[in-house]
This record gives C-alpha cells, sequence and structure tokens, in this order.
C-alpha cells in the first residue's frame, strides 16, 4: 500500500477548530469509493482518520467497548483526530434519567480514558419518544461527570422530542454548559440554538446522486455556518427556538460537522468536500 494514502491532511487556520467526520468506518460500499481498492479492512480506520478530523462511534450506543479496544482505537490514530462516542442506549433509555448514576459512571469510567486525546465529545442521543421532564432530566445532567482521570470531558445532548423545544431546556442545558446538536433531518427537530462552548452538528440530507454527497452551493452554505459558528456567532439562517442566541460568549469555539445516514455511501466525500470548502 502507497505510504501517501496515510500521511495526515493538514489544515488552516480558522478550521483548525472545525472538524468534519462520518459515522462509523466499517461499511462495506464504502470499499472502492471511499476506501482504496485492496485496502485491508484492519486497516480501515488507519486510513479514514487520516482523512478526516473526526469519527462518530456508533456502536458503543448498543454496548460500551472494552478498553483494549479503546487503546488500539487510539494507536491506530494519528495525534490530532478524535472520536465522538455515543453514550450507551441503557442510559438514555431508561424508565428514569435520575436513576442512571451508576451505568453512567460504569460506561465514562470502564475505558474511556485509553483513548486519552483521541477522546471527542460524548454524544448523549435520547430516542424520539423521550418527552422533556425538567425535574428528571435536570437530575441526569447533575449526573454526568465533568472529568476523567483528571481531564475535562465534553458533553452534547441530542434530543428528538418537539417538546424539548422550549425555553426551559435551553435554560437548563445552559446552565450546564452542553450543547445541543442541531440536527438537519427531515425526521427530528432542528433547532440551532446555542446552549454550549462547542457546536456539534450531525447533517442528515446527502444525496445519493450527488458524487459528493451535497451540491457545492450547499457545501459552501455550510462552510459558512461552521466558520459562523467558529468564529463565536450564530448563523442567521438556521431555525431558532428563541430569536435572540445571548446564551454563550461570542468566543471562538471548537465545531464537529458529521454527515450521517441519508446517502451513507456519500457521506465520506461529503466531509472531505466541506474540509476542502474551509481549507479554500
Amino acid at each position: 500500500m502507497h505510504p501517501d494514502l496515510f500521511a495526515t491532511k493538514p489544515a488552516a487556520s480558522l478550521p483548525d477548530a472545525i472538524r468534519t467526520g462520518i459515522g462509523g468506518w466499517t461499511y462495506a460500499p464504502w470499499r472502492g469509493v471511499f476506501y482504496p481498492a485492496g485496502l485491508a479492512h484492519k486497516r480501515e480506520l488507519e486510513y479514514a482518520s487520516r482523512q478526516l478530523g473526526a469519527i462518530e462511534v456508533n456502536g458503543t450506543y448498543y454496548g460500551a467497548q472494552k478498553p483494549a479496544t479503546y487503546a488500539r482505537w487510539h494507536a491506530e490514530t494519528p495525534a490530532g483526530f478524535v472520536f465522538s462516542i455515543k453514550a450507551p442506549r441503557y442510559c438514555t433509555e431508561a424508565r428514569r434519567l435520575a436513576d442512571t448514576g451508576r451505568t453512567i459512571d460504569a460506561f465514562v469510567s470502564g475505558g474511556l480514558a485509553e483513548l486519552g486525546d483521541r477522546l471527542g465529545p460524548i454524544l448523549w442521543q435520547f430516542r424520539p419518544q423521550r418527552r422533556f421532564d425538567p425535574d428528571d432530566f435536570s437530575a441526569f445532567l447533575d449526573l454526568l461527570p465533568r472529568t476523567l482521570d483528571g481531564v475535562p470531558l465534553r458533553h452534547v445532548l441530542e434530543v428528538r422530542h418537539p417538546s424539548f423545544q422550549c425555553d426551559r431546556y435551553l435554560a437548563l442545558a445552559r446552565a450546564h454548559r452542553l450543547p445541543t446538536v442541531f440536527t438537519d433531518s427531515p425526521d427530528y427537530p432542528s433547532f440551532a440554538d446555542l446552549t454550549g462552548d462547542f457546536v456539534y452538528a450531525r447533517l442528515m440530507r446527502s444525496r445519493e446522486a450527488v458524487t459528493t454527497g451535497y451540491p457545492a452551493a450547499e457545501l459552501d452554505a455550510w462552510a459558512t455556518r461552521a466558520r459562523a459558528w467558529a468564529a463565536g456567532t450564530a448563523p442567521a439562517d438556521l431555525p431558532y427556538v428563541q430569536a435572540v442566541q445571548a446564551a454563550t460568549p461570542a468566543s471562538r469555539r471548537d465545531v464537529f460537522v458529521y454527515f450521517i445516514s441519508a446517502a451513507k455511501v456519500r457521506n465520506p466525500a461529503a466531509a472531505r468536500a466541506l474540509r476542502e470548502c474551509l481549507d479554500r
């Protein structure tokens, strides 16, 4: 295998704060499309992590991994790359979120430290049926550990029921300084209100008929929005619950933009194309 295939892609100035990525790295239709022909399956993470800034891990949603697995992921990826880890569903699907302290602690302390500096945000995704219960949700947020072995943790919330589109939820998330995922999706509520000190977007509208997943004009628009987020402002052309975005001081933020679901075969190309827009 040619060594250039595993060269880490350089980044530019302001877009250094912006990472573009995909969900997972094991997907058969990517072979020969994203992955070079003949690339051994066991080297797919090694390759993908040198083409993209981040990968969101969905497998942990179905069960936490062993410490040795996290350690291997660290060893196969370059410095500067990060994983977003989706928290297990047995935490977010519990009948009472306030009772999940032990399972949260078991997940976080069960090997994530092996990722070291490759550990990015921990994504807490809630089912579309989960309504906003202010007291229960507040108790859950109080349970989220803020450090691991003395290192700060970053948590992000993906809420999928319209009842979360309210002032009380936004105030609660802001009080904990926890970002809310902007889910650009035809199926789930999409609101871009800023509630934390970084931004996390999951884009779900790629099309298989478009080689780069999204047309060039749409990628340019997302690049503009990502730059605005990174610079500390809120893009004016996205939907908000509250008209005025006054939750977070206008300071530079890290931004994560993932291409998820939809025409999955095109998502790696979309992530790379957005990166190219940002670098220009």
